[in-house]
């Protein structure tokens, strides 16, 4: 077979990725018709700039969703096929009619002969389930501390500023080094630390309900049972780890089976992130607390967390959508330097940067393995800050 032209890897791409432009427009023409019912979510298709980014956003999302099961892959993202190493895009595979494997690789092999536009698609999942769900954790923490510290004020804002100042003041890629090497690891520190910051939802959660339904014992008290009960689980699934320093529950009843490596690297995202919200929390709690509606709450006999997490809270929402978008994008800058620097991930995973780290050795030779990815990385975080924009263009018009 003769190599592919620029314009049949195009087209070749493109079909590659049906179940993703199939799902992007389902999305939108759903979102559209219902935008005046979706509230914030619904204003951001009245900005040009929000729906660019979005789409660039859900781009990925379903991508690496679909790049999970295989819908999209078009070879084992580990495996290598000698003849095909730092082979161009659009190169035919040997054998690939034999052999039942996919005819080309559209993006070109690596130095270890692996497919470049399949090592893409599945580096896109490592990122879709690391990054919103470590920014979330970071903002669980943040705003757990951050409420109390801003509203309180006193010796509790002094201590846990303090706290936060303290961790930013090391430069994080030191700080990321410190926490992924081996003999750091070794001593359990990432599961002692895991356990501590996972439990940060469960209190958000249990403070938020019993605030709200205090005086509603008989809904509250089950309520709280049935909430904590799975949010426990989960928490138990989430820092137990067999042969780790951290094994508090049976393998059976262990719902997920997370690496060490991608745990290492959730905890030390959380933690990197969390004194940054913290101080974002803390600084509109203590401006929000001086507004007409809370010294009406306060009139009213509610309760601190009740005022905190129900009157506060709901009117910062705007300022932490946004820096939610964006946290998101340097969290996602964050794992491509952990992988580019080999720290954390394990070095055959197919994250973009890792697989950046892979390809800039030959770089000056051969551009396809390490552009690929970057400009992968480089959409994404585009994508981001302009939902980001979007959102906080809206966000200014409420």
């Amino acid at each position: 077979m003769d190599p592919l032209s620029w314009g049949e890897i195009i087209l070749r791409v493109l079909a590659q990725f049906t179940p993703v432009w199939i799902s992007l427009v389902l999305l939108f023409v759903v979102s559209m018709l219902f935008k005046r019912r979706l509230g914030l979510y619904g204003k951001l298709f009245d900005s040009v700039i929000g729906m660019i980014g979005f789409a660039l956003v859900m781009f990925w999302v379903f991508t690496g969703i679909y790049g999970a099961f295989d819908l999209i892959v078009t070879h084992d993202p580990l495996s290598q096929i000698s003849a095909m190493k730092n082979k161009p895009p659009g190169t035919p595979v040997p054998g690939a009619a034999e052999e039942g494997l996919y005819p080309y690789y559209l993006f070109g092999g690596d130095n270890l002969a692996r497919d470049v536009f399949s090592r893409m698609i599945k580096g896109s999942w490592v990122v879709v389930q690391i990054a919103p769900l470590a920014t979330l954790f970071a903002f669980m923490v943040g705003i757990t501390l951050g409420l109390p510290a801003g509203y309180f004020g006193g010796r509790l804002d002094t201590f846990l500023s303090f706290l936060a100042n303290l961790i930013l003041a090391f430069p994080v890629i030191l700080l990321f080094y410190l926490l992924v090497t081996p003999e750091i690891v070794a001593t359990g520190i990432p599961n002692y630390m895991a356990t501590f910051l996972f439990i940060f939802p469960i209190v958000f959660a249990a403070v938020l309900l019993n605030s709200r339904y205090h005086t509603r014992p008989r809904l509250r008290t089950p309520l709280l049972i049935g909430v904590l009960g799975v949010l426990g689980w989960l928490y138990l699934s989430l820092i137990s780890e067999v042969g780790s320093k951290v094994h508090v529950i049976p393998g059976f009843a262990d719902l997920f089976d997370v690496p060490s490596g991608i745990l290492v690297v959730f905890v030390s995202v959380v933690f990197v992130n969390s004194p940054t919200v913290f101080r974002i929390v803390r600084g509109l709690a203590m401006d929000i607390k001086t507004r007409d509606y809370v010294a009406a709450a306060q009139t009213r006999g509610e309760g601190t967390w009740y005022i905190m997490l129900w009157e506060i809270l709901p009117n910062a929402r705007g300022p932490l959508i946004v820096d939610f978008c964006l946290r998101i994008g340097y969290t996602t800058i964050l794992l491509g330097t952990l992988g580019f620097f080999g720290l954390g991930l394990p070095p055959e995973s197919p994250d973009w940067g890792t697989t950046i780290n892979d390809g800039r050795r030959l770089l000056q030779i051969y551009l396809h393995p390490a552009i690929v990815p970057a400009l992968s990385l480089l959409s994404l975080v585009l994508g981001l800050n302009l939902l980001a924009d979007g959102l906080r263009e809206e966000s200014l018009k409420d």
